[in-house]
């Protein structure tokens, strides 16, 4: 039963995070430029550790911006989530089950 708390608080998570960056300005079914970028830089920090070509951060908008409207719906930001999710699996697929602490 605990995995499901926890698979359920992630999903709460993931919504809410959308959500509470989302209302910041313009649309709030869509994560804007800077309401994106605003959210990987604080939700994702490990992603400003890693040096990247310049111009990267238009080009994920670009890749998750499936409909071209300039704006990322939450069904762009979910593909994204998954993307993240596979990738994250696939590098600790040989360590042990832990889940992460707390904040």
């Amino acid at each position: 039963m605990e995995e499901l708390q926890t698979l359920q608080q992630a999903l709460a998570v993931l919504v809410c995070t959308f959500q509470r960056y989302s209302k910041k300005e313009g649309d709030r079914r869509t994560l804007s430029k800077g309401e994106l970028k605003e959210l990987l830089e604080k939700e994702l920090p490990s992603l400003g550790n890693v040096q990247m070509k310049e111009g990267a951060f238009e080009e994920l908008l670009s890749l998750l911006d499936a409909n071209k409207d300039g704006e990322v719906d939450f069904e762009e930001y979910i593909r994204f989530v998954a993307v993240a999710c596979t990738f994250c699996h696939e590098f600790f697929l040989d360590f042990p089950v832990v889940l992460p602490r707390g904040q």
